[in-house]
């Protein structure tokens, strides 16, 4: 009833939107299907409602809410102003008549965000159900790899990154979808999990699964014991399969650049792992020491950098950059090495696809 109650508002507050602005501005609405009358309304984390394009997402019934259509090429615009209207997320068609759609709004078309999902309906390359070493990644759009390219998203750079350390062929699922919360990582995980049958899920959680995000950096999340329950479940399934599971919180660029109160966030999130330490990690000085070794280099003009390299904050965005996405890859492709060879030399049993458990790789060198 609450999420019911979430659309149908939000479908009020689009109209009511559309009916005021612009007509450059409804004709994007149009071109990408989100108009009042066509567009895709949806909830995430808890009763969240929000807009997005049925082009590029479709609904689902089988506890996603939402999912990305198979098959399908979009980039995200930004710098769109919707004052007094809609939360809406502007990932759209890459077609000739959105580009032109958007340049008449005034919208910035992202050039470096091109996505391609494959007919399972994930971001990546063909799934390979039948790939020495198989891992599913779960997560939001930090796992989605908003505003990156097809390239750079953290899922495949840890694909690479094991694949390195293994020298035998790994295939990774990415589930993330940007509006993603435990929820939907457990109704992915069900969807795909037996049908790919992985030896390792990574379960990627940040500050709004618990809650409003700058809340939770201050204490104060809500979600709690909804994303336990969820997490429970997670784990559950994962154990009934000798699955290993690892949950992974992300640092976030505040923390990062300015203030870590990791008491707060992601310290209430150890409450609620129910897992052995070793199942769980944050990178959070890991982060911090590629910072700090970043924001030191000048660029070509002798200048240093204004926002940490690791986060798209020159587009004022709070997400993973390219670099960040492959330091993340390196830290949990290490753990996993290490959690597969440890559980060889305890039980005697190979690692994922008859494996040799060497160290691995030191990793993919960061983008500069």
């Amino acid at each position: 009833m609450r999420r019911q109650h979430g659309i149908a508002e939000t479908l009020k507050s689009l109209t009511s939107f559309y009916n005021a602005t612009t007509e450059e501005i409804r004709e994007l609405f149009r071109v990408a299907g989100m108009d009042p009358e066509h567009a895709l309304i949806r909830y995430g984390r808890a009763d969240q409602a929000f807009v997005i394009s049925p082009q590029v997402f479709e609904r689902d019934e089988h506890g996603r809410s939402y999912r990305f259509r198979p098959n399908t090429r979009s980039i995200w615009l930004r710098e769109i102003t919707i004052r007094g209207g809609p939360f809406a997320m502007f990932q759209v068609l890459d077609t000739p008549g959105h580009r032109a759609a958007a340049s008449r709004a005034g919208a910035l078309v992202d050039e470096g965000s091109v996505q391609n999902t494959n007919s399972w309906g994930l971001r990546g390359a063909e799934p390979d159900p039948s790939a020495a070493v198989r891992g599913i990644v779960l997560g939001d759009s930090f796992m989605q790899g908003m505003f990156n390219g097809d390239g750079d998203t953290p899922p495949l750079d840890l694909e690479r990154y094991l694949q390195a350390a293994w020298k035998v062929p790994v295939s990774i699922l990415n589930t993330g979808h940007i509006g993603y919360s435990p929820e939907q990582y457990y109704y992915a995980l069900r969807e795909y999990g037996d049908r790919f049958r992985p030896q390792f899920v990574v379960v990627s959680v940040c500050p709004n699964d618990f809650g409003d995000g700058p809340a939770v950096l201050l204490g104060e999340g809500d979600w709690y014991k909804e994303a336990e329950f969820w997490l429970d479940e997670i784990q559950l399934w994962c154990n009934s399969r000798s699955v290993l599971a690892l949950v992974v919180a992300i640092p976030t660029h505040i923390q990062v650049e300015s203030i870590r109160r990791d008491a707060l966030y992601p310290g209430q999130v150890c409450s609620i792992v129910h897992a052995n330490s070793s199942r769980y990690c944050y990178p959070l000085d890991e982060f911090i020491d590629e910072h700090l070794r970043l924001a030191a280099l000048p660029d070509e003009s002798g200048q240093l950098p204004l926002f940490s390299k690791l986060y798209n904050g020159p587009i004022h965005d709070d997400h993973f950059s390219p670099r960040g996405a492959a330091l993340w890859a390196q830290i949990i492709g290490r753990r996993l090495v290490r959690l597969f060879a440890l559980k060889a030399a305890q039980s005697g049993e190979r690692v994922p696809g008859s494996l040799n458990p060497g160290a691995g790789p030191s990793g993919r060198e960061l983008p500069r």
